[in-house]
């Protein structure tokens, strides 16, 4: 079986995030990305997706994001490029079509378990897998007995398909807000939320939004060891959104009470038949291969941790959690940080052994 100093589980963001922070602390990582690029969830977002912060604080550490323009709003694809450059620049070995199935304690440290029978050993291991692996659909009203098309934001790509359709977009965040504005050009579409959405000026005197809360700290500030829930955040706007909404495409309705086939039944008890129902509704950590790690989760599947070091599995990290330690956790702008500060205490523990 091969020896590895730290095993790193998942090739997106987050994990290249911390193969150099991991470096930087004189440890070898080696990384395993279960698809067949270093890039993470990027290539499978919507075909229109956008940073939501401009390129000059979209950048990991040590590679500028590329591009003149530094104010601009990167695409998706232009995402993919960078994340895939950086992967080669690293000097840190990216392992391309290996998923971790298990991680397993082993002595002072961890057997990480590969589908197809592969096995490594490794002192540490930092589950960077993200959250795109596993779309949250909670349980609405109705849901299961309604037989019209449900899918995950994480399963639509385009308008395309749902033109001259009925769409109902649950949600009420930045996705949500977007998706439901992008089907509304060729299709009749309800956003359907518990609560009015709430907006933010994208740009704020002059400048982007994110210049205000990079200057203040507010975008680092730490949340506290262990929230209530994930603090909500508003849909940035640069008057585009509000607008459509405010002329009825989409319109926005309070969620729907139930379904009858596919009809939907909304407050005011009107019955409406829709083609489909896109579920806008976030995302939950994909960490199954920690399911049988004693000490890793908790009985929801949560990661058990404090300040990114697992509090049960004495040399397992986290990175990338959303609102793990600030509101820029879990983006190109602030997993670096995190990053950095986890693996240096990581690398701290790993010396004491």
């Amino acid at each position: 079986m091969e020896h590895i100093d730290v095993a790193v589980i998942g090739g997106g963001q987050s994990g290249l995030a911390t193969a150099h922070a991991l470096l930087r602390h004189g440890l070898r990582p080696v990384v395993l990305e279960a698809s067949d690029r270093a890039a993470g969830s990027w290539p499978h977002y919507y075909d229109s997706l956008t940073l939501f912060s401009p390129a000059r604080y979209g950048s990991l550490p040590g590679m500028p994001f590329p591009g003149a323009d530094r104010d601009r709003y990167p695409h998706r694809d232009e995402v993919v490029t960078y994340l895939t450059a950086y992967a080669d620049r690293l000097d840190a070995e990216v392992r391309t079509g290996c998923r971790v199935s298990a991680v397993r304690r082993t002595g002072d440290g961890f057997t990480a378990e590969l589908e197809g029978g592969g096995r490594l050993s490794a002192r540490a291991v930092v589950a960077a897998s993200g959250t795109f692996g596993h779309p949250h659909r909670p349980a609405l009203p109705g849901l299961e007995e309604y037989t019209g098309q449900v899918l995950h934001a994480a399963d639509y790509r385009s308008p395309a398909p749902f033109s001259g359709h009925r769409v109902v977009v649950v949600g009420a965040g930045n996705s949500a807000v977007q998706i439901a504005a992008e089907l509304a050009r060729t299709a009749r579409v309800t956003l359907a939320t518990r609560r009015p959405v709430k907006f933010a000026a994208r740009r704020v005197l002059g400048r982007d939004l994110h210049f205000w809360t990079a200057r203040t700290g507010l975008d680092t500030a730490p949340l506290g060891r262990f929230p209530a829930r994930s603090p909500a955040q508003p849909v940035l706007d640069d008057g585009r959104y509000r607008a459509a909404l405010t002329a009825g495409r989409p319109d926005r309705r309070a969620l729907f009470t139930g379904a009858d086939g596919a009809k939907l039944l909304w407050p005011d008890g009107q019955r409406e038949e829709a083609d489909a129902i896109v579920l806008a509704t976030g995302y939950r950590p994909d960490l199954p291969y920690l399911a049988g790690l004693d000490g890793a989760l908790d009985a929801e599947g949560t990661p058990r941790h404090r300040e990114g070091l697992a509090t049960g599995a004495p040399g397992l990290a986290f990175v990338g959690l959303e609102w793990q330690r600030s509101l820029s956790s879990n983006s190109l702008r602030g997993v670096g940080r995190d990053a950095e500060r986890i693996t240096r205490r990581l690398a701290a523990r790993l010396a004491r052994r």
